[in-house]
């Protein structure tokens, strides 16, 4: 997991220098034939907090609404779904959950156009859909998902960048790579002492930071162990609320845009009441206990935090006597309806 997770920078830098005119040409048709009927993602485990980042890139940048669909209604119930002229993305590493690939088949059977960003480019989700964007990620090991999370999310801003023809976006995304390797370097040792011990915790995000946080929640779960829960740091103000006493841990994701002040706002109320606050944020946040890179744009800044996250989470699941790279009870991949 560690090894994975310290090349996802080169990984990412692989997938930037293919496929230029894949992405061009899947760009053009989408802004020729926009998909008016909306805009759907198919997914499961650490793609479906992929496909949560894609979302929020698409829905708070251009304002075009996103729906994350529920498989069952196509595996269990069979619901009569309009498909004609929506754009389906299905993301997913090996490519091979039935689940994953029934929509798909079905979105482009009814007229939608359908991509696949996907790791395995010889898999089932891959021959379903019709347009492939691979991962490059490299064959992946770990049952853990790291670099292959990680180029899923500038596949799926590279997507967005293409399609909206943003070209701020994509220059800020040919300066990641160096962005992760920073992110690599980074000092997050603090957060293994307040964590060793950890039995259940929250970790907390908002915005285009939101996917991060699920991701972080559940590797927690599989790697260390924790019973994380994740929360938007507005969600957490109502029920949840009522868990949080002195000591109980919290990490919560705080990187630059609309979201960050609220997020520090409400780390700085659980320090009032003595919880035990993991900060990470950028460096001219002083009260943080971890540092965020900063990249060519806020809305990147959730790819090299979690670069940094995977660094951590696998100290802290071996401080606390776990392999992370054998979980109990899980498989590489889930065959699920």
């Amino acid at each position: 997991m560690l090894d994975e997770a310290r090349s996802a920078p080169e990984r990412v830098a692989d997938q930037l220098a293919r496929d230029d005119d894949r992405y061009a040409a899947l760009g053009a048709r989408l802004r020729a034939n926009p998909p008016d009927s909306g805009v759907v993602t198919v997914a499961r485990g650490s793609s479906h907090h992929a496909a949560n980042f894609f979302s929020y890139l698409v829905m708070a940048r251009y304002g075009r609404l996103v729906t994350s669909l529920p498989m069952s209604l196509v595996t269990l119930y069979g619901a009569p779904l309009v498909t004609r002229n929506t754009l389906a993305v299905g993301i997913s590493q090996s490519g091979r959950s039935p689940d994953l690939i029934e929509p798909i088949k079905l979105f482009r059977r009814g007229g939608g156009t359908t991509v696949a960003l996907v790791n395995v480019v010889d898999s089932p989700l891959a021959e379903a859909a019709e347009w492939q964007l691979p991962l490059h990620a490299g064959a992946e090991r770990s049952v853990a998902a790291t670099k292959s999370f990680i180029c899923s999310l500038s596949a799926g801003a590279r997507l967005v960048g293409q399609w909206m023809h943003d070209d701020e976006l994509l220059a800020a995304l040919n300066e990641l790579p160096e962005a992760l390797e920073r992110a690599c370097a980074l000092d997050w040792s603090a957060g293994i002492a307040a964590l060793a011990g950890a039995e259940r915790m929250m970790v907390i995000g908002r915005g285009t930071g939101f996917g991060i946080a699920q991701e972080a929640a559940l590797k927690f779960k599989e790697t260390c162990g924790i019973q994380a829960e994740v929360f938007s740091s507005a969600e957490v103000q109502h029920g949840p609320m009522a868990l949080i006493d002195a000591g109980y841990p919290l990490l919560v994701f705080a990187p630059r845009g609309a979201a960050q002040d609220g997020l520090l706002t409400l780390a700085e109320q659980m320090r009032a009441r003595r919880a035990n606050v993991l900060l990470a944020a950028p460096s001219d946040i002083g009260e943080r206990q971890l540092t965020l890179v900063t990249t060519g744009l806020p809305d990147f800044d959730p790819i090299a935090a979690v670069q940094s996250f995977y660094l951590l989470v696998e100290a802290v699941a071996r401080a606390r006597g776990r392999n992370p790279d054998e979980p109990p009870h899980l498989n590489k991949v889930t065959r699920t309806l």
